[in-house]
């Protein structure tokens, strides 16, 4: 009897102990699906055993409930630890369907498979305290029940809580990183041996996302077959979800280049949330995601960062290879497809890779996972794959020559070319563009104007070209969905001439600088380009309407200055047109206090910052922050965030253009009507203007930290004071402009 006992504690029954749930099945009993069998326990003592006192028979029947959870954790580890899933690839298709079909509603779980190993370790210490116990029996005379009690007591608060363990895993399928949680939670209990137990079983888990982790931050590949890392492709969250194909295809598409990495690092890999076990702080799965992305990209450089490094090489070795013939080129030319592992090399040095993985090395041996040190490892592992980015971007791709190459065209800090092109397509720009040949047409001055102002020392201006977002024609091929941005101009669609508001500009970059200029940067370069360009075109118009009709009334002094009549007439128009150049020189005023506000107290002052913290800063994603704050600095002290102020700007600039048309046009028509309602509407507009950026909530914020200088050149002489708080008081008369009579 004893030794049915000690069998029975190994998962094996017989005539004296019974399991209860194959014995009803022997008889043909069957049970409702909703019945609790599989949480109760079934190893029960034969019934019609007579001879057992009722206090050995309690003893018996709780003795053997550690078989049954014997057998169940046994089973769940077996069929865990399960291998046919990989062998069925060697096997005969007959069998291979057989296999198939049999775990067809089971997913493979490495997780599982570790959790499994770590129970088969605990059974087996189990097991073998059976088997001395048997011993015991066998050498003592007199073999009693109480000594194997005795001997199993201890697992009396170990199997059952695991045998719960796994029927929760089981019943809600849970993997992975969820399985990882599920353990951490049930280490906090009051039972020491139950929490070793567990604490075991939670390493066995760990051990399997140090390896996947190896995998994604030493080598930047994504080890993870059945979706149990926290880590997934875009694709597999795309599919899960039913997001369709060509939606994905068309955000790979956005980003304009054929190389994987960049694919990979903008839209390639994402945190999956479900998988994020609870203790693995956000923040701390961020900089594992980006420590992955940045080794896979270090790992996999693109062949025209190769062919660039040549280039370098060659450059530099130029005075020494002068006298070498044609045949030396053949061996020079296969150098960057013959070295892509070298250059990897050289982007991610062995060493750093080995530190890595030391790292995590010592991680993984840990007997517990301490939070603590393991973030302290994930940010050391951060810092060296964005410290090597910061290197490859900064210093082999030349950041900073192509960021003061965006300031030199796009915040038109190159202002001799931009004035040129301007005045080179002025005649073009007083004409309504035409759809077919607009790109065309301003493909003539933009030429004059680099011809005229650019050097050939400047490596930078290829990269630049012009286009009409508005007709989608580009005038030099490059990345052709670089400016998605629209017209943002609000008042470019007041008058015909606003189309050529829509004149953007693109920039052609090369990897690994698209990690860098992604193309939400190069959107909000082109906007605040188109801002300026139409600020400073405004300020050109108020100029030449000013050097041209004085160019027109000295030529006509000259001409009548000893006839009488003539000359008096000649007084006259000067009469009439001196309340106009009043208004002409309030728009300049403004236009020109405008102009310089944006450009030396708003984006030279940005500008320093920004090269402060490139110099001070060997992080990439430091650095991707600092310019994203360079970016949100320029828009919103520009005022190009606040669509009040903005609107109110852009009808500002068009009253100016369509002013400055109109003075030139007074020689063959005589009404001043339209005259005077452009004048009312910019005292208003600029008077509103004074008022919103001289409130509290704009100058009194950080948001615009030069704003009150720019409202202490505009209001020196409280003009722009006093003449706001009369629009806000009283109606203001229109102001009357002479009518020349006619002689």
């Amino acid at each position: 009897m004893l030794h049915e006992i000690l069998l029975a504690l190994v998962g094996y029954t017989g005539d004296l102990i019974i399991d209860e749930r194959e014995h009803n099945k022997s008889l043909g009993i069957c049970l409702s699906p909703d019945a609790p069998i599989p949480d109760q326990r079934s190893f029960k003592l034969a019934s019609d055993i007579s001879f057992i006192d009722p206090s050995e028979r309690d003893l018996i029947e709780k003795l053997i409930t550690l078989g049954f959870y014997y057998r169940e954790l046994d089973r769940f580890a077996t069929k865990s630890r399960n291998l046919s899933w990989i062998r069925s690839a060697d096997v005969s298709p007959l069998n291979r369907a057989s296999e198939l079909s049999n775990s067809k509603n089971r997913k493979p779980s490495v997780y599982r498979r570790a959790i499994a190993n770590g129970l088969v370790e605990m059974l087996s210490v189990y097991k073998s305290t059976v088997l001395q116990i048997e011993q015991k029996l066998l050498s003592e005379t007199m073999p009693i029940l109480t000594s194997v009690a005795q001997g199993l007591n201890k697992f009396f608060v170990i199997l059952p809580p695991l045998y719960e363990l796994i029927l929760e895993i089981e019943r809600d399928d849970i993997r992975g990183g969820q399985l990882l949680n599920l353990l951490h939670k049930r280490c906090h209990c009051g039972v020491p041996e139950l929490q070793a137990c567990i604490q075991r079983l939670l390493w066995h888990g760990h051990q399997v996302l140090y390896n996947q982790l190896s995998s994604w931050m030493v080598y930047g590949i994504l080890q993870d077959q059945h979706g149990e890392f926290f880590i997934r492709r875009q694709e597999d969250q795309d599919m899960e979800y039913g997001s369709s194909i060509p939606d994905t295809s068309e955000k790979l598409a956005r980003l304009s280049t054929d190389d994987t990495s960049l694919t990979d690092w903008h839209l390639g890999f994402h945190i999956f949330l479900d998988m994020l076990p609870e203790y693995i702080h956000m923040r701390v799965a961020e900089s594992i995601l980006f420590a992955g992305k940045a080794i896979r990209v270090l790992r996999n450089p693109s062949p025209s960062i190769q062919f660039q490094d040549t280039l370098y090489n060659q450059q530099t070795k130029k005075g020494s290879q002068k006298l070498q013939g044609s045949a030396g080129g053949v061996p020079f030319q296969r150098e960057p497809f013959l070295d892509v592992k070298k250059i990897g090399e050289e982007l991610l040095p062995i060493s750093e890779a080995d530190k890595i993985e030391t790292m995590l090395l010592d991680l993984k041996e840990s007997s517990e996972f301490h939070k603590r040190s393991f973030e302290c490892s994930v940010d050391s592992i951060r810092a060296i794959a964005a410290s090597h980015l910061w290197q490859l971007v900064v210093v082999r791709a030349d950041l900073n020559g192509h960021l003061k190459a965006l300031k030199d065209y796009f915040l038109l800090a190159k202002g001799d070319f931009f004035q040129c092109f301007l005045e080179e397509s002025r005649q073009l720009m007083r004409l309504p563009p035409r759809q077919s040949t607009a790109e065309a047409d301003l493909m003539v001055p933009f030429q004059l104007a680099a011809i005229k102002t650019i050097s050939e020392e400047d490596k930078y201006f290829s990269r630049v070209s012009l286009q009409m977002p508005s007709f989608g024609i580009t005038l030099k091929s490059s990345q052709r969905d670089l400016p998605k941005t629209k017209a943002f101009a609000d008042g470019s669609s007041e008058t015909s001439l606003g189309g050529w508001d829509g004149i953007a500009l693109e920039y052609s970059v090369d990897w690994p600088l698209q990690l860098f200029f992604t193309q939400e940067v190069l959107s909000k370069y082109c906007r605040i380009f188109q801002y300026l360009l139409r600020l400073k075109r405004t300020q050109m118009e108020l100029e030449k309407s000013w050097a041209s009709v004085m160019h027109q009334d000295h030529t006509d002094f000259a001409k009548h200055r000893n006839d009488q009549m003539n000359c008096s007439i000649s007084q006259l128009r000067r009469q009439r047109f001196r309340p106009m150049w009043r208004v002409r020189e309030h728009m300049a005023f403004l236009i020109r206090n405008l102009q310089f506000y944006i450009q030396v107290d708003v984006i030279e002052s940005q500008w320093n910052v920004l090269q402060s913290h490139i110099q001070d800063s060997h992080d990439f994603t430091e650095l991707v922050g600092f310019h994203q704050e360079y970016l949100s600095a320029l828009i919103s002290q520009s005022f190009l965030d606040i669509g009040s102020v903005s609107r109110i700007l852009d009808s500002i600039m068009t009253l100016c253009l369509q002013f400055c048309w109109n003075i030139e046009n007074q020689e063959s028509s005589q009404n001043t009507s339209e005259l005077e309602h452009i004048t009312e509407e910019f005292n208003k507009k600029s008077n509103s203007l004074y008022t919103i950026l001289r409130s509290s909530r704009l100058a009194g914020s950080q948001r615009a930290p030069f704003l009150r200088r720019f409202l202490l050149r505009m209001n020196f002489n409280s003009f722009f004071e006093a003449t706001a708080r009369g629009v806000l008081n009283v109606v203001r008369p229109r102001p009357s402009l002479p009518v020349l009579s006619q002689p």
